[in-house]
């Protein structure tokens, strides 16, 4: 996938966002849940750890070196790996991008 040159608003990362998801986890499943920012990795969604770290590979495939997807999930503790959220992504891609 090409790397992204221009810089994306919160809706279109969180479509984005949802789009990676549903890849990872598969349309039947994404069907069935209501996908917010608000929306948790591992509970609301029950991503398992294979399913997010292929869904970090998509968006490192995507944005290339502009954001260092894994190396901030690596700053944070298991807690904040634990509840995890859409949002916290969404923003931390904006911040990246400005």
């Amino acid at each position: 996938m090409d790397t992204i040159t221009t810089k994306l608003s919160k809706e279109e990362i969180f479509n984005l966002m949802k789009k990676f998801i549903t890849e990872v986890i598969g349309e039947e499943f994404v069907e069935e849940m209501d996908i917010t920012p608000e929306s948790s990795f591992t509970k609301d969604l029950e991503m398992d750890s294979i399913e997010i770290v292929s869904f970090s590979e998509k968006i490192k495939a995507h944005f290339g070196d502009q954001i260092d997807f894994t190396g901030w999930l690596s700053s944070m503790d298991l807690d904040q790996l634990i509840n995890l959220n859409l949002g916290m992504i969404i923003s931390y891609i904006e911040e990246c991008q400005s």
